[in-house]
């Protein structure tokens, strides 16, 4: 049916993953009604079981067929958590049945619990202020093992109900675009979570046709783009990405999105030192803002040290306090809407840009 049948060493059809179409099509194949595949979408993903032992309104004959042969339902398994004792970010280690490990987030807030998941082990783009990218990459997650990181959280965070999900945690989603896609359309359906898609966003740093493609899915979720400059040889600097799909290319397929999906579109702006806080930066910024829909996101340039960068990673800094506060007020007297991603996490390496599986221990990546 599709490359996830394959997932992992077995050959078995894997169920965790499939959308719900794709379910009432496999059970058609089998020979079962089609509301059969209604029914295990409804318990694999709303009622978030383990077993199919669990699932209470299907035939005991066809629970016994299905623990035969298809593949097992959890598709990654929980190593360990660790909690900010200043912020209450919570931050989990899993790992994949292949054996790749990930990390996924749980921010809380007063209003509402955001949950950060990865679409990738490691991540392939090497931007320069990202932990992620200098971990490397190792492949790309499933919608099943996307999925299965709400599934997790879930269960292990039980001080609220999680109301956002991010994809902003390890990888670059339209990279692994079809997996991303599924669980997006899995998480779209009223039987699993009851989330609005509006409270769900797709971070990328600029794959411009993708983001062309995730417009016309008809999918009403938020993009963020990774914006950090609007000078092309800047971007491409700290984004080498920039050199195959660059700014100019993206912005016309951003102009696209936000007219397509009727949205605006969220600007990513890391603050990094004499990189991009320079009065020329400021100008062009508020320039691209008043050319179409869209609000900034600025964020404090977080620590990698936990990850001994070398090269221009081991030269940025953030920029001072002051300069930030000042940057983020010029925008906002230009009617420009800004809000600021204050650091969670940073303490335990899982503030914006630390996520990171550390090659000497194979486990949590921490701030020395």
């Amino acid at each position: 049916m599709n490359s996830e049948a394959n997932a992992g060493k077995s050959k078995k059809p894997v169920l965790k993953g499939y959308t719900l179409k794709e379910l009432k099509e496999y059970f058609t194949t089998i020979g079962e009604k089609r509301f059969r595949g209604e029914q295990v979408f409804n318990w694999l993903y709303r009622h978030l079981i383990d077993s199919y032992d669990e699932m209470e309104n299907v035939p005991k004959v066809l629970r016994q067929q299905l623990n035969e042969t298809t593949g097992i339902i959890n598709r990654l398994k929980l190593i360990s958590t660790i909690s900010s004792p200043q912020t209450g970010t919570t931050k989990y280690l899993l790992e994949t049945l292949d054996g790749h490990k990930i990390e996924s987030v749980i921010i809380p807030d007063e209003k509402r619990t955001t949950l950060c998941v990865s679409t990738q082990a490691g991540c392939p783009l090497d931007c320069k202020f990202c932990a992620t990218g200098l971990m490397g990459y190792k492949k790309n997650l499933t919608s099943g093992e996307i999925f299965d990181q709400f599934k997790f959280a879930s269960k292990e965070y039980k001080e609220d109900s999680i109301k956002n999900i991010v994809f902003m945690g390890m990888g670059e989603p339209l990279l692994n675009y079809d997996a991303t896609v599924k669980s997006l359309e899995i998480f779209g359906e009223e039987l699993t979570t009851q989330l609005r898609m509006r409270r769900v966003t797709v971070s990328t740093a600029g794959i411009a046709p993708k983001i062309m493609e995730l417009a016309d899915t008809g999918l009403r979720v938020k993009l963020a783009f990774s914006l950090h400059s609007c000078f092309e040889d800047v971007r491409s600097r700290i984004m080498p990405i920039n050199d195959k799909y660059p700014l100019r290319d993206n912005l016309h397929a951003i102009r696209y999105f936000t007219k397509k999906t009727h949205s605006r579109v969220t600007f990513e702006y890391v603050m990094i030192s004499g990189v991009n806080d320079r009065e020329e930066d400021f100008k062009e910024l508020v320039k691209l803002c008043k050319s179409l829909p869209c609000k900034i996101n600025v964020i404090p340039f977080n620590s990698l040290e936990h990850m001994n960068p070398t090269g221009i990673s081991a030269e940025l800094q953030p920029s001072p306090y002051e300069r930030t506060e000042a940057f983020v007020q010029a925008l906002r007297d230009q009617n420009i809407t800004v809000t600021v991603r204050y650091t969670q996490g940073e303490d335990i390496a899982a503030a914006c840009g630390q996520l990171a599986i550390t090659e000497e221990n194979n486990t949590y990546s921490s701030v020395k």
